[in-house]
């Protein structure tokens, strides 16, 4: 009888450690910056108008929250979202009479605007811009790489959202080496690398 509680006992403790895993250990890779995609100054995104190449490029917001687009002159962009940007060009486009059913999508190359932080154990520790589609890898590399006593297997990805703190962990050493997906970033994360123990 004693020995049955003993393994019903230990099976117990094999499932909280299971759930306790399954909470830091399998995070669930989230859509880039999801919590806040709105550009702001600094940002720079793409605008494609279907059809007119010469419409089409690359834009950084300046400053003061603008671009400065062809035909239609400064279009404030500062707090809005990409299909709102992508709105507001069309209509713009529509009114000068430049073009009578504009198409047009923006998409962010380059969040400067919002950033990710990088501590611990590597070897250039910062703050640095927020790209699309910016991963734990890639970050890491931004910030010069794992120094030689980081535990690779321990990185740690603290994100805020809705007022909660969320922690996930992830194995660089599992993603190098194709054994896991990699973590996308969200603009305000924090990744932090421990150093190993022994």
């Amino acid at each position: 009888m004693c020995h049955l509680a003993l393994i019903f006992c230990f099976v117990g403790l094999l499932d909280l450690a299971g759930c306790a895993a399954a909470s830091t250990n399998t995070p669930v890779a989230p859509t880039v910056g999801a919590d806040d995609t709105t550009i702001g100054a600094g940002d720079t995104f793409e605008v494609r108008v279907y059809g007119e190449k010469e419409l089409s490029g690359k834009y950084s917001v300046e400053r003061d929250g603008s671009v400065d687009f062809p035909l239609i002159g400064r279009v404030v962009v500062d707090g809005l979202e990409p299909a709102q940007v992508s709105d507001e060009i069309e209509l713009r486009l529509k009114d000068s009479d430049v073009l009578k059913n504009p198409q047009v999508s923006v998409l962010v190359v380059n969040y400067a605007s919002k950033r990710i932080s990088v501590v611990g154990a590597v070897s250039k520790p910062g703050n640095f811009p927020m790209a699309n589609g910016l991963t734990v890898v890639q970050a890491i590399g931004l910030a010069g790489g794992f120094t030689s006593l980081a535990d690779r297997n321990a990185t740690l990805v603290t994100r805020r959202q809705k007022g909660k703190t969320n922690r996930f962990r992830v194995s660089v050493q599992s993603v190098t080496e194709g054994r896991a997906d990699d973590f996308a970033l969200q603009a305000g994360d924090i990744v932090y690398i421990p150093e190993r123990l022994f």
